[in-house]
């Protein structure tokens, strides 16, 4: 298990959060409960098994919802 930290866009909202953890629920191989949005820093946290989705797939599906990746780390 991996843990993954990335740095969005400036989220403008409340609903914005709630997009991207929509996106992230559909997502096979993120460790559902890990999954935290912070809206004051537009940062987006959680654990994922690497063997079954890759950093690349979760930055494509916060794409796909329309918010931009800035930088992504993975630990």
């Amino acid at each position: 298990m991996k843990s993954a930290t990335i740095n969005l866009e400036t989220l403008t909202c409340p609903s914005c959060m709630l997009k991207i953890e929509g996106a992230m629920k559909g997502l096979d191989g993120i460790e559902q409960d890990t999954v935290n949005v912070s809206f004051n820093s537009s940062r987006l946290r959680f654990d994922f098994d690497e063997d079954k989705i890759s950093i690349e797939e979760v930055e494509k599906a916060i794409t796909r919802v329309g918010y931009e990746v800035k930088k992504s780390r993975v630990k």
